[in-house]
């Protein structure tokens, strides 16, 4: 099976999985526990994917398939459960299901990760230590360190008062709505996302910027302006719902781009040359993720049961984002990259013995 027909039969068998596995849950444990739970091994999936390049630790990256698949994902779960009771005894205060604060500040973590692990190629923590391992742990360990004081100066709660999820002594306080501050971040990330499609371009025409600490900092400053015109034009513009924005704009393009790039691996446009394929690419994964989303939000009440939209509990948008975000995502990429698409695809021994000296040096 080759691109692209192999990645649509892959999407569409996680998809069928990841849905089956919802409604495994009633709809409230799973856009509680269940969502938490699984977005905590995230930032490591994103490790090991990019950072490691699925090579490392080498008891894994050196083996074959499913042999290497399920060690990466077992190293996942180990390192996600431990964030899980960090997370839950310190931003979550030890209360059951995890409050807005443990929640957002874990979904959060996973952007902070992609900030650094993807718009700074690991640096600096790749030169700093001599191996792979040890700077992708370090890279991991730098992640929630900054994204907890993000969340300490950034977010406030006090919109919540008198509900009965808000936690007063887990309110940071910090500057802004705690809402608008995820859904700005979550539309700057888009905004990564949106470079990937271009390869780049047009930063890639000067080796300047393509160095590091630069290519980040500029890649930054364009994801914050960038997010932040389509969270304004979106919110303040368009008077839009800041969460129903959420739901409808950054993570459906962010969805469609992984079905696009990870999933399909590229293969829609091989002739195109940039910047003409990176718009095609551009608006073919808005279209996915917008075709997607609204087929996964018509099966909710059939998954999970009935979901109510809109304010004050926003069920529908927090069930929708878990589903394509908190569980379709990390199960598209442990099939894509963990298990490199097996079995459907035959994974020559050649490329694993390859594989397995690059992890030995």
């Amino acid at each position: 099976m080759k691109q692209p027909v192999l990645g649509i039969v892959a999407s569409l068998l996680v998809m069928a999985i990841s849905l089956g596995f919802i409604s495994l849950f009633a709809g409230a444990t799973f856009m509680g526990w269940v969502a938490y739970l699984t977005i905590c091994f995230i930032p490591m999936e994103v490790v090991i994917g990019i950072t490691w390049g699925c090579k490392h630790p080498g008891f894994a990256g050196m083996r074959g398939q499913p042999g290497k698949g399920l060690l990466l994902i077992l190293l996942c779960l180990a390192v996600g459960a431990l964030v899980a009771v960090v997370h839950f005894v310190t931003v979550g205060g030890r209360i059951g299901p995890p409050p807005p604060m443990a929640v957002m500040c874990i979904i959060t973590s996973v952007i902070v990760t992609f900030w650094l692990a993807v718009m700074f190629g690991g640096w600096p923590f790749m030169s700093l230590f001599k191996g792979p391992v040890a700077a992708g742990f370090a890279l991991l360990a730098a992640c929630y360190i900054v994204n907890y004081l993000l969340f300490r100066l950034l977010f406030n709660y006090s919109f919540m008062q008198g509900a009965p999820v808000y936690a007063p002594s887990l309110d940071p306080h910090g500057l802004f709505n705690a809402w608008n501050v995820l859904v700005f971040e979550m539309a700057a990330l888009s905004v990564l996302f949106l470079l990937l499609h271009f390869d780049l371009w047009p930063l890639t025409k000067s080796p300047a910027i393509m160095k590091q600490p630069v290519l980040g900092l500029v890649w930054t400053a364009l994801a914050l302006a960038i997010g932040g015109l389509a969270y304004y034009l979106g919110v303040h513009v368009a008077g839009m719902d800041v969460v129903a924005f959420l739901v409808e704009v950054p993570i459906p393009f962010i969805f469609g781009t992984i079905i696009v790039l990870n999933m399909l691996q590229g293969s829609l446009f091989p002739g195109m040359k940039q910047p003409l394929r990176g718009v095609v690419s551009t608006i073919t994964a808005a279209v996915i993720g917008e075709a997607l989303a609204l087929a996964y939000g018509a099966l909710a009440p059939v998954v999970s049961g009935a979901v109510k939209p809109g304010p004050p509990g926003y069920d529908y948008e927090i069930w929708l984002a878990s589903a394509l975000l908190a569980v379709t995502f990390p199960f598209l990429i442990f099939f894509a990259e963990f298990f490199q698409m097996w079995p459907l695809k035959k994974i020559e021994a050649a490329a694993i013995s390859g594989q397995a000296a690059s992890g030995r040096a």
